[in-house]
């Protein structure tokens, strides 16, 4: 981790959480969900990793901005983050909404917190964290808010570097000395523009969507423009008035922008040594505090598998994969490098039985079915004899309940796949 473990006070820091558009990039699984609010390995949200992020490293005042499917969003976060009622600390909601100045819609990153400053009055605030709801990484921002007041910086922004075949993804900066960001070119999209970018080590410096701003400086950039977003108007805009800095990063950070890198993300967790460690007493992922049952494995061989609390797995092999909360998962059926994200409730149901919807397979995984490379959202009813393995061998396709993204079979939210099928 850059940056040293300096002590720095973060009393004056306010955190925002940006939620983020539509997703369709992630889609299907924020057809009924922010993507902050996407399910990560069987039992957190993609949220709770800059929260837990800001709360480990003593910033306990965070505002989640939002607009598109937020409800799910906005109940995770009612229920996991309940402040101590003698403590100044908040994780607050703010839902896009017309006022008299504004039609209600975040046009981007930048107009989400230009409309959202009027919130930023506290006196004590001096620094504003801004920071994505759908990355995956393990950081203190502590050292990245010292070193931005070492340099006086009027805005820092985190950055690691990355190759020329991954440059187009990201923000891409020239610095100079002391790393003062001289040149700032968004997604770059053909060689040619990244003319003068490469590092003398070799690569190029990105930039993590993770920016400190001076207060005073943010509001002054954002109320004289009309810039809708950081990385493509505003940051280019400030570095030429101001003092931008960039703080290096060597640590693991994926942006969770497609079905692909969640997919390959979450796999990760499985490592002998995964890159964010989730077991780390002294960095612990916190997430909704349920009250469930341990799970029940009978008869099943499970290898390098997360299993979450409440499931109820029997007669059934398991490879490589991350089963949920209140998976169900039936005698006969063979799982294999695949995210079984469980279910948001009990059934009530015998063994054998029909489930609690009559003429509909019980929910959860019925039996003797074959599961490969899929994720299977929450809800999902899967009957007898199935078969989720992308057959075909397809790398995009749309069918009924399910889609085909990156060749990995996504079944939606509250699905119905009948006994037999064949995907």
């Amino acid at each position: 981790m850059a940056g040293g473990t300096e002590h720095v006070s973060t009393r004056s820091v306010l955190a925002v959480v940006l939620g983020g558009g539509v997703g369709t990039r992630l889609y299907p699984l924020t057809k009924y969900r922010a993507k902050p609010a996407v399910p990560i390995a069987g039992k957190y949200r993609l949220v709770d990793i800059p929260i837990s992020n800001c709360l480990n490293s003593d910033i306990n005042r965070i505002y989640v901005l939002t607009q598109f499917s937020s409800r799910s969003l906005n109940s995770h976060i009612a229920q996991a983050y309940r402040m101590d009622s003698f403590s100044q600390g908040f994780i607050e909601i703010i839902a896009a909404a017309p006022t008299v100045d504004h039609g209600g819609w975040f046009q981007g990153t930048a107009d989400a917190v230009r409309q959202c400053l009027r919130y930023f009055s506290d006196p004590s605030i001096r620094t504003v964290l801004i920071l994505s709801g759908d990355q995956l990484y393990t950081m203190d921002f502590r050292p990245l808010l010292a070193l931005h007041a070492d340099r006086r910086a009027d805005l820092t922004i985190a950055c690691k570097v990355v190759t020329e075949a991954e440059a187009s993804r990201f923000g891409i900066m020239r610095v100079g000395a002391d790393d003062a960001i001289v040149q700032f070119v968004e997604k770059p999209g053909d060689p040619a523009s990244l003319a003068g970018l490469r590092l003398p080590e070799g690569g190029f410096l990105a930039s993590m969507g993770i920016y400190a701003f001076r207060l005073d400086v943010l509001q002054d950039l954002l109320l004289r423009s009309d810039a809708s977003d950081f990385g493509a108007e505003l940051i280019p805009a400030a570095i030429e008035t101001h003092r931008v800095s960039a703080y290096r990063f060597d640590g693991y950070w994926e942006d969770i922008g497609t079905i692909r890198s969640f997919y390959e993300a979450n796999l990760r967790f499985l490592e002998p040594d995964p890159p964010v460690n989730l077991r780390n007493p002294d960095w612990p992922i916190f997430t909704r505090s349920r009250y469930l049952s341990p799970s029940r494995i009978v008869d099943s061989r499970l290898e390098r598998c997360l299993t979450a609390e409440a499931c109820d797995i029997v007669g059934a092999e398991i490879r490589s994969s991350i089963v949920g909360i209140r998976s169900v998962i039936r005698s006969g059926s063979s799982i294999e490098e695949s995210m079984i994200l469980g279910a948001q409730i009990y059934e009530h149901q015998d063994d054998g039985g029909e489930g609690a919807r009559p003429g509909l397979p019980p929910i959860g995984i019925g039996r003797n079915c074959v599961i490969r490379r899929a994720i299977l959202d929450h809800n999902v009813r899967i009957g007898d004899g199935a078969r989720i393995e992308n057959v075909q061998g397809l790398k995009t396709f749309q069918g009924p309940n399910y889609m085909i993204r990156d060749g990995i079979v996504v079944v939606e939210k509250n699905a119905v796949i009948p006994a037999g099928a064949v995907i």
